[in-house]
């Protein structure tokens, strides 16, 4: 099962985000569920970094990315992240068994 945490400051905009796990609906590389998930999670890191030009600590493994942006969240910030959040939501909400999403105030 892949995890994921959304990390929301006390505003409720999102600071951050933790994946961990595997879908294990396929095998590996043939996965539409492990694809989809990363997928989202590396187009947000691309859209932050390179459009948006923002600073980000990062840690990603196999099976594990972990994402806490250096400073506040912005407008900018929050349309990247929040975009990726739904379309992660739509991938929990039919692959129940292969997703679980929280969502966390720091």
């Amino acid at each position: 099962m892949i995890r994921i945490d959304i990390m929301r400051n006390a505003a409720g905009d999102i600071a951050g985000f933790r994946m961990n796990g595997h879908a294990d609906t396929a095998p590996k590389g043939q996965d539409i569920v492990c694809a989809g998930v990363s997928s989202l999670a590396q187009t947000a890191l691309l859209g932050l970094g390179h459009y948006a030009k923002k600073e980000f600590a990062l840690d990603m493994v196999s099976g594990y990315l972990t994402m806490d942006l250096k400073y506040e969240p912005d407008a900018i910030t929050q349309a990247i992240l929040e975009t990726m959040t739904l379309g992660l939501k739509e991938i929990s909400a039919n692959y129940p068994n292969s997703v679980r999403l929280t969502e966390h105030r720091r």
